[in-house]
């Protein structure tokens, strides 16, 4: 007996929101919730389910009777393919208008939080090219569009520098143009590709895991300074000097050429040796006259000029006045706690990454800043009352923890320690929410500031303020 199909066809269906994950929601005719990838609020469809869910389906578009008024055109040549930029078919002011609504719904939703009046949602000036750094994969089998595999036409070169096809690990789209980083990002990517495969370079085999060309990484900073990677999974060295040399003499403005010759199953570079062939082994950011060195393993916020604009706010949240002592959790390489140390007498940040906090010390080195302090070690660790007796309890609590949020432990220590004010920075507002939700008990919600340091996409960054109840 076969089993029963689980596809089932909308029609007609207006699109009512945009949700969590860059997915448009539909609702069917039961009342059940549809998600949908290829849609815009305001669109008429019909939809196909794939998968079932006890309160939801997810479906796909499969014909648009009335199109959105919130649509654009799509700029890049790869949209739809590319999972990267889910949202470019969306206006800006539409992008911001759901961000905002995320944010709002999530704190309401998940931490069913008493609220302040939200600020509205501060724009990133660019929409497109803002991104500091990007990293590509060489694949010597590109994926093919259903156009091309249902094509007779001869397929050509099959090898790809590209991003890889969600969900696929072994699947690279060979990008031609990519909007989200400025020149000369595209043309170094293409001339590397064309220069590859004129040399007979080979492109990695994911499967068989041979080949030359593993990936590149492109990072830009502000100052004008140009870091380009090259992950080799071959040892040539003929081949890889010759790749560099034309690079290097091709592309002058590189500051920094590196490469890692990584032959692990995966092309994580972070426990690999990162190898200086010309210029320096960093490149500098630069913001309010602080310097921060940039390595090719180094965390840094990937939109510099909205990375300002989230620390200018997370300042503003502080109102230091000079004497506070300051504690900055989920520090990284410390550019919050040296961009807000001018207004408190001293912060000491907490990192898990022991790179991360060997930046840190060298980068407040760099700006001889001699009130900052960094310590290394898993948060919900080192973060209790032996650290706290040794160091202080601090004025205020800035925490800027990864998606996932904070620890309950992690939670239960700063109630326990209960300073004025913690200002909560976060790049997931359910995760933030669930967690302010542990503290409401305790603190009020004074300020929220939702940034957007992602467009075409759905992520957003949201800053809080909570300042201690009277009663504590």
């Amino acid at each position: 007996m076969s089993r029963r199909s689980k596809k089932r066809v909308f029609t007609e269906v207006v699109v009512i929101d945009a949700g969590a994950k860059g997915k448009s929601v539909a609702k069917a005719d039961d009342g059940r919730v549809i998600f949908l990838s290829n849609a815009v609020p305001g669109d008429v469809v019909d939809i196909e389910t794939f998968k079932k869910r006890k309160s939801f389906f997810e479906g796909k578009v499969i014909n648009f009777h009335t199109l959105s008024d919130k649509r654009t055109t799509p700029k890049c040549e790869h949209f739809g393919v590319c999972g990267g930029c889910k949202w470019q078919h969306m206006d800006y002011k539409w992008q911001l208008h759901y961000k905002q609504n995320e944010v709002e719904n999530n704190l309401k939703r998940i931490g069913h939080l008493n609220l302040p009046n939200i600020s509205p949602i501060i724009p990133s000036k660019n929409d497109y090219f803002y991104r500091n750094k990007m990293e590509f994969s060489f694949s010597n089998n590109r994926w093919l569009t259903s156009d091309e595999i249902a094509s007779d036409n001869d397929l050509g070169d099959r090898n790809a520098l590209g991003f890889h096809i969600p969900g696929m690990w072994d699947k690279i789209l060979d990008i031609n143009k990519c909007w989200l980083q400025a020149d000369p990002s595209n043309a170094i990517r293409n001339a590397v590709k064309s220069f590859a495969v004129a040399n007979n370079l080979e492109f990695f085999d994911t499967r068989k895991q041979a080949g030359l060309l593993r990936t590149m990484m492109i990072r830009t900073t502000s100052t004008g300074e140009l870091m380009v990677l090259i992950q080799f999974f071959n040892d040539d060295k003929d081949k890889r000097e010759l790749l560099l040399n034309y690079m290097s003499q091709s592309f002058p403005e590189i500051t920094s050429l590196l490469y890692v010759i990584n032959q692990k199953a995966n092309d994580t570079i972070y426990d690999q040796e990162v190898i200086c062939y010309n210029g320096r082994e960093h490149i500098i950011e630069e913001m309010e006259g602080l310097k921060f060195k940039i390595n090719a393993k180094s965390f840094y916020q990937t939109n510099s000029e909205q990375a300002y604009e989230l620390y200018k706010v997370a300042r503003d949240f502080a109102g230091l006045k000079g004497s506070e002592l300051v504690y900055d959790l989920y520090t990284g390489t410390g550019t919050i706690a040296q961009f807000i140390s001018k207004n408190a007498k001293k912060v000491i940040g907490i990192e898990s990454v022991p790179d991360a906090i060997s930046a840190a010390k060298e980068n407040a080195q760099l700006n001889t800043i001699k009130n900052v302090e960094f310590f290394v070690g898993d948060m919900r660790r080192i973060f209790n009352s032996e650290f706290i007796s040794s160091h202080g309890t601090p004025d205020l609590i800035i925490t800027d923890p990864p998606r996932d949020g904070m620890h309950k432990d992690v939670v239960a220590q700063i109630l326990n320690i209960a300073p004025n004010k913690v200002v909560y920075v976060s790049c997931n507002s359910a995760t933030q929410a669930r967690d302010l939700a542990l503290m409401k008990d305790h603190y009020s919600i004074e300020k929220v500031q939702p940034v957007d340091m992602f467009p075409q996409t759905h992520h957003v960054e949201n800053v809080v303020l909570l300042k201690k109840l009277k009663s504590d």
